[in-house]
């Protein structure tokens, strides 16, 4: 059997399980299974697979085919030109997450830092400003702003042990060499005392999801990612709220604190920054118009 057969095979179970669009996915299971990215398709296509290969590829259709999210099935996700290590103890890296980041990279070049891709030559600063991505999960914030930006440090924290391993995986994956992971701890605990008060900018994305909400979404959501790292609580804005709060404390005057929200939390949040006394708010809507990211600048 041939890798353009098997992908055929594969394309007819996803479809068949309601899983769409079967053919794209399919062609990310081939292309993990076999090592060869698309660009090399026509190389491997009338080729046969090993026997471990073929097997691989079968238990991931199986997997896909049962439920689980095929960005675990795989076992890595790209974000931001990025190629991240994920499972089962971290969120997804989603879309929306890549625009809290370009918002937050926005906010980082508002303050007076340097916008770079790693790829262009640059001096690195002495003394480099200090910026932390709160609730760090897979890592994939951290990884953006230190691949992004010219001149900082940054620093990683979250409370789950496991989530913090799949950090420091990808850490070592992308060779970043100015992410800080932090010891597991809640939001700010961990970070070092001398940060207080010097953060030049705060990045998050908590969990956000009431509990009465978790019903409503999707199968494979609920019953695959970390429900730690979904459900914060009665009214999904308890982390949002202690995250607003502490963070004055640890903000650079100037600074801003940038935070992935659900879009209907919009209004009630804007009202809490401004009542803990931040000098702008705002909520920034994503690419399909909805409201998306709280902004919230110190003055």
């Amino acid at each position: 059997m041939t890798w353009r057969e098997l992908r055929v095979i594969a394309t007819r179970e996803l479809a068949g399980a309601g899983i769409g669009p079967a053919e794209t996915e399919a062609r990310f299971i081939v292309e993990r299974a076999s090592g060869y990215d698309a660009g090399e398709w026509l190389e491997i296509a009338d080729a046969a697979p090993s026997a471990r290969a073929e097997q691989e590829l079968r238990e991931m259709v199986r997997r896909r085919v049962a439920g689980e999210p095929l960005q675990y099935v795989l076992g890595g996700w790209e974000f931001r030109g990025l190629d991240l290590f994920v499972d089962h103890r971290v969120l997804i890296p989603r879309p929306e997450t890549e625009y809290v980041v370009e918002v937050a990279l926005e906010e980082a070049e508002r303050s007076g830092l340097r916008r770079s891709r790693r790829a262009v030559a640059r001096v690195e600063p002495e003394a480099p400003a200090a910026v932390a991505d709160i609730g760090t999960g897979s890592g994939a914030i951290a990884l953006a702003l230190e691949a992004e930006l010219a001149d900082v440090e940054v620093w990683a924290s979250d409370v789950s042990e496991d989530a913090l391993a799949v950090a420091r995986a990808n850490v070592a994956g992308c060779a970043a060499t100015r992410v800080r992971i932090a010891a597991a701890g809640v939001w700010f605990e961990p970070l070092p005392e001398r940060l207080r008060g010097s953060l030049r900018l705060i990045v998050s994305n908590p969990p956000y999801v009431a509990e009465h909400e978790v019903a409503e979404l999707p199968r494979e959501v609920a019953g695959h990612e970390p429900r730690g790292a979904l459900v914060s609580g009665p009214s999904g804005t308890e982390a949002i709220e202690r995250l607003l709060e502490d963070a004055l404390q640890w903000l650079a005057p100037g600074a801003s604190f940038v935070c992935e929200i659900a879009p209907h939390q919009a209004g009630t949040m804007i009202e809490h920054a401004r009542a803990l006394g931040y000098h702008e708010v705002m909520v920034r809507h994503d690419l399909t118009g909805r409201p998306r990211v709280l902004v919230a600048r110190t003055g």
